[in-house]
């Protein structure tokens, strides 16, 4: 998945130069600290190494925000009750608002996934009426043209804040947060979503995060626990048993990912990630570059080949 990502309340994917069919992996990971800054870190997968010089930072300040990208831009939804969003482009570590789909409503607390022509972005809490209230919106993002509409996409199966997402080529797995265990598979092609045959988290779920690959995303469940479920995209389970756990409790955390590991923040206003391989299902914080500064709310995005192609 965030091989496509979503953030916790936020989304997350990895990134590469000319990352696609041909065969190159993702090679870093655009995180955005959130806590109400601009700043972004650049995640080297190679060497583990994370650094915010030289990385475009947001134009606003961002919190409980959301990402999703391909393999030459990242889309970050500001968060922080507006609508606005940037595009980061990976190759020259730049980003705009201009020229950049706005979404439908202000947002705060999304989630989002994608493939390679589009990134699906669950609005999370919003403006209904006169009140702030966690909503079923969601919004396609067409990276070619960079438009972005509410039109044509099927909402969520319930309300969704603070949720995380993650997926493959074909489908996006989103964990709709709002301390239900409810999660949704949405299909890119057809634009659908149902809660209908898909494995709901192991406990209930807030401020999370999530990064996968092209069969498995691996969901970080938040609510200040250290407990992850691995979703297995060919049969819909998902399951507690025999994946690594976050070193330190996690909440309002980000992740994004390249088709071997992912890399979790785990929010909780610490600096601390966690690299966790999928081949092993194994996870550690250890010789993992930690945020230049304490990060919460934030949200990633990067590019895994055999993902989003």
């Amino acid at each position: 998945m965030p091989a496509i990502i979503t953030r916790g309340a936020m989304s997350a994917q990895g990134f590469g130069y000319g990352a696609s069919s041909s065969g190159v992996d993702g090679t870093k990971g655009i995180f955005a600290i959130g806590y109400g800054t601009t700043t972004r870190n650049k995640y080297i997968y190679s060497n583990c190494s994370s650094t915010a010089t030289g990385v475009g930072s947001s134009n606003n300040p961002s919190m409980y925000g959301a990402a999703a990208g391909n393999s030459t831009r990242g889309i970050f939804a500001i968060g922080s009750y507006s609508i606005l969003r940037n595009k980061y482009t990976y190759a020259c570590c730049t980003s705009t608002a201009c020229g950049v789909g706005v979404s439908s409503s202000c947002s705060y607390g999304g989630s989002a996934a994608g493939n390679s022509t589009r990134g699906i972005f669950a609005i999370g809490k919003t403006l209904i009426g006169c009140c702030l209230l966690p909503s079923t919106t969601r919004n396609k993002y067409t990276y070619s043209s960079c438009t972005s509409t509410a039109a044509g996409v099927a909402s969520s199966s319930a309300v969704s804040q603070y949720g995380s997402a993650a997926g493959n080529s074909t489908r996006g797995i989103f964990a709709l947060g709002n301390t239900c265990t409810i999660r949704n598979k949405y299909t890119y092609a057809c634009c659908t979503s149902t809660a209908i045959g898909v494995a709901a988290s192991s406990a209930i779920s807030n401020g999370g995060g999530a990064a996968g690959n092209s069969t498995r995303g691996i969901f970080a469940l938040g609510c200040s626990t250290t407990t992850r479920n691995k979703y297995t995209y060919a049969c819909c389970t998902s399951t507690a048993c025999g994946v690594g756990a976050s070193s330190a409790t996690t909440f309002f955390g980000s992740a994004a990912g390249n088709s071997t590991r992912g890399i979790f923040a785990l929010g909780s206003c610490s600096t601390t990630r966690n690299k966790y391989l999928y081949s092993s299902c194994i996870s550690t914080s250890a010789g993992v570059g930690a945020a230049s500064s304490a990060s919460r709310g934030g949200s990633a995005a990067s590019w895994a080949v055999c993902v989003n192609v």
